[in-house]
């Protein structure tokens, strides 16, 4: 009735009971649909009836998954440039969707590399972040393993279970959704944000610097309710990267010695996996000697500085190991500590896995004599979990405190000043600044 008092040429009315149609007609509505009448979502009825879409929608039923949500957001509008606090529309989720209100996030490095304008895939105006956690707010239209509630983590590396990658037990790379996710879209190309009239891009299909997200179905790992996701947040990316890379993808053998390049977070995370798996010693280096402390606290048994030595690194680490280490692990994202840290492997049966993320364009090499005499270079993708069905048993292991998880938080801060965060980890004072909504 308002809107036809207000001059509105065309009044859709959209409900499941066609009894009430007849009245809606009776006050103004020109057409009336039924949702179940559809096998599309009626969003997407709505706009190919109307062309770019309705001018005005209103939702007077109070269905949570019909409702655009508005939210406090980390806006990176283009690259190099900080982050920006925004309100911004988060769109109800789709079939095989879920939106999430997040209660923690982290600021990890792939954020900060991907912000720098470094990453091949980076899109703007984004939302960035993939170390979360919080509570399901909705679900779209055939979602079954998680319901309104629910305490999840979202996944930057999804598990379907279906694809080749999934049936694998050798990778945990799902392929399923990874074209559109490395546009910064949805699974069906489209975006669930919006500010200032403008869409905002998706990032690693996670985005957790909103308080409110939508991911992909199989984007997203149920956990233990009484889990604190202050702290499991970080449990999306660095500790379960780090601690996978030395149990899973490297596979380190009681009485190993190993070698960590990097002690940030990723690094400990290695480090303590490494300890874990029963390595007798566990070398950290890194060019900063305010983190030997902590690393020695998570389980390594020297520390030491490239800079402390003429020689190069390896050659260093060879000769204090009688031929090199058994396991290296490069958990920084430089081509030339990677080399560094293959040739510090022992030949014969070496093994050097690269956990950090290079810039595009950056190329690794060595001596092919190298591999020949039988060392291994492998890489690894978040540890090499496979996410939905790991993460939650991740999480039991830090309720039952078998991994550590509070010890990597350094700071905590209102989301506010994420800013903070990213300077805070620049700087080299914070393992992880975890940021509340």
């Amino acid at each position: 009735m308002g809107c036809k008092a207000a001059g509105a040429s065309r009044i859709i009315a959209v409900d499941i009971n066609k009894d009430k149609f007849a009245k809606a007609k009776q006050l103004g509505a020109t057409d009336c649909i039924n949702p179940q009448d559809f096998k599309k979502p009626i969003q997407e009825v709505l706009t190919e009836m109307t062309g770019q879409g309705v001018d005005y929608s209103f939702e007077v039923i109070g269905h949570a998954d019909t409702m655009v949500i508005k939210c406090k957001a980390a806006v990176a509008w283009e690259a190099g440039k900080p982050l920006s606090i925004e309100e911004v529309e988060v769109a109800p989720p789709k079939a095989h969707e879920v939106r999430i209100k997040i209660v923690a996030t982290a600021v990890c490095h792939t954020d900060a590399y991907t912000l720098s304008g470094a990453d091949p895939e980076g899109c703007f105006p984004v939302i960035l972040g993939h170390e979360g956690a919080g509570i399901v707010e909705s679900v779209g239209e055939g979602v079954t393993k998680v319901k309104k509630g629910d305490t999840v983590i979202p996944l930057y590396i999804p598990q379907c279970g279906e694809c080749k990658f999934c049936k694998n037990p050798k990778t945990n790379l799902c392929q399923k959704i990874r074209i559109t996710q490395g546009k910064g879209v949805m699974p069906d190309g489209t975006s669930r944000f919006t500010c200032k009239g403008k869409q905002l891009y998706h990032f690693m299909g996670t985005s957790t610097f909103s308080e409110y997200t939508v991911v992909a179905d199989i984007s997203v790992a149920k956990i233990d309710a009484a889990a604190p996701l202050d702290k499991v947040c970080l449990l999306g990316c660095g500790i379960s990267t780090g601690y996978g890379a030395a149990l899973n993808t490297a596979k380190v053998e009681p009485g190993s010695t190993c070698a960590v390049f990097g002690l940030g977070g990723v690094g400990l995370a290695v480090i303590m996996g490494c300890k874990i798996a029963g390595a007798s010693r566990i070398i950290g280096i890194d060019i900063n000697k305010d983190k030997y402390a902590k690393a020695k606290e998570f389980g390594a048994t020297e520390c030491i500085s490239p800079q402390d030595s003429k020689k190069p690194i390896q050659e260093v680490l060879v000769e204090m190991t009688d031929g090199g280490v058994d396991y290296s692990f490069e958990c920084i994202g430089n081509v030339g500590v990677m080399r560094a840290a293959l040739e510090a492997c022992h030949k014969g049966w070496g093994v050097s896995v690269i956990v950090g993320v290079a810039a595009a364009g950056q190329e690794i090499s060595t001596r092919p004599f190298q591999l020949v005499t039988g060392r291994t270079w492998k890489g690894t993708a978040f540890g090499g979990w496979k996410s939905v069905d790991s993460v939650p048993k991740l999480v039991t292991e830090y309720m039952s405190k078998k991994i550590k998880v509070d010890e990597f938080v350094t700071h905590t801060l209102p989301f506010d000043k994420i800013n903070e965060a990213f300077e805070l980890m620049h700087s080299g004072k914070s393992i992880r600044a975890v940021l509340k909504f």
